[in-house]
């Protein structure tokens, strides 16, 4: 049975789109990058080679896209180090060295121009629609991450940093003891989960669920979660442990899982909008507001909380409504170019990346 993975290594953030791209493929020794307009059949090819190499028994990870639900925007086989992307903005990818590791492959060469050129100007104006709709949710998430930054500054005030340091120190010597791996340590970067148009998606009960151990960070904003998570990779890195991190989609720059799969352990923020309760009975709550936050806070501060909350809540919704807009215009135009293409072709092309795909795995076993 093939391990299957989901996860995001892009998303719609506060800081515009951001991607961990260069980390999720960087161990690749092989990596087909498709090119081509929306509608071409790119996540379509993905999924199909996909399905067929689950079939065939081998590990797969797929990576979806934060603006559409139904799309992809790359598989990969961890263990045979081979993979597809999409290589269209917004996660152009640098080739390190093009023809020997990554190979280009074009669906334009499946499409009519001239029934392209007849919607010219339609196209044109449906693209500068979309990247305005982008743009504005970006500035919106910007907006919102201010409004959150301000929840933060209540809890960070009432914040009993010894004790967060003291737990923190426990959890790194509950997970590691004095094991230390004569290896260099290997650290995967990813999203936990994404900003769609939708709204907030995440696969952690697939990512987690062979994993033996798993701590539910409850808490809240500004409760020390993120900066945890930081000093627990840090240690890992260290003692020669592989890391997989998952950030923020919201806020790349804060941390909202690591997994240690050697050691089987789990460690995430497990509060809104990712909010789960333990299923197992190995599963373990790490209650930051209990341990490390001033008794009577949330009381408190109840009048600043809820406001603040509510600003920060009333512009993700708007970011999110921006991003549906987006979505409904992308899906105008792909209908143009779902109109000018010939998947025979695009079937060719699938056809010819499955035939070197399974030469390339043979050759290697």
């Amino acid at each position: 049975m093939s391990k299957v993975r989901h996860y995001y290594a892009g998303g719609n953030t506060a800081k515009g789109f951001f991607s961990f791209y260069d980390s999720v493929l960087q161990d690749l020794d092989r990596l087909f990058i498709l090119k081509g307009g929306p509608g071409t059949g790119k996540s379509s090819i993905m999924k199909n080679i996909g399905a067929i190499m689950e079939k065939k028994g081998f590990d797969i990870e797929y990576l979806h896209c934060a603006s559409d639900t139904q799309s992809i925007d790359g598989v990969i086989l961890p263990n045979e180090k081979i993979g597809i992307v999409d290589g269209t903005a917004p996660h152009v990818i640098e080739p390190k060295a093009p023809g020997v590791i990554e190979e280009y492959v074009n669906l334009g060469d499946a499409w009519d121009s001239k029934k392209l050129m007849k919607d010219k100007n339609e196209i044109l104006t449906l693209n500068d629609r979309i990247q305005i709709k982008f743009s504005a949710a970006y500035e919106t998430f910007a907006e919102s991450l201010r409004a959150h930054d301000d929840i933060e500054d209540v809890y960070i005030e009432n914040m009993d940093f010894k004790k967060a340091n003291q737990l923190t120190d426990q959890l790194i010597t509950a997970f590691y003891g004095d094991e230390k791996l004569k290896k260099e340590s290997k650290v995967k970067h990813r999203f936990l989960g994404a900003a769609t148009p939708d709204g907030a998606r995440d696969f952690i009960p697939n990512l987690t669920e062979d994993v033996k151990k798993r701590y539910f960070i409850k808490g809240r904003a500004g409760s020390g979660k993120s900066t945890m998570l930081k000093k627990i990779v840090a240690a890992g890195e260290a003692r020669g442990f592989d890391v997989e991190v998952y950030h923020c989609g919201f806020d790349p720059n804060s941390l909202d899982m690591v997994i240690l799969r050697e050691k089987g352990i789990a460690i995430f923020d497990s509060t809104a909008p990712h909010e789960y309760f333990p299923d197992r009975e190995s599963d373990e709550i790490v209650d930051m507001y209990d341990l490390c936050i001033t008794p009577g806070t949330d009381e408190k501060y109840a009048e600043e909380i809820k406001r603040t909350t509510k600003a920060y809540k009333d512009k993700m919704k708007e970011a999110i409504a921006y991003l549906s807009e987006a979505k409904q215009l992308r899906d105008k135009l792909e209908a143009y170019y779902v109109e000018a293409m010939d998947f025979s072709k695009v079937e060719a092309m699938q056809e010819q990346i499955l035939y070197q795909m399974d030469a390339y795995i043979n050759r290697n076993v």
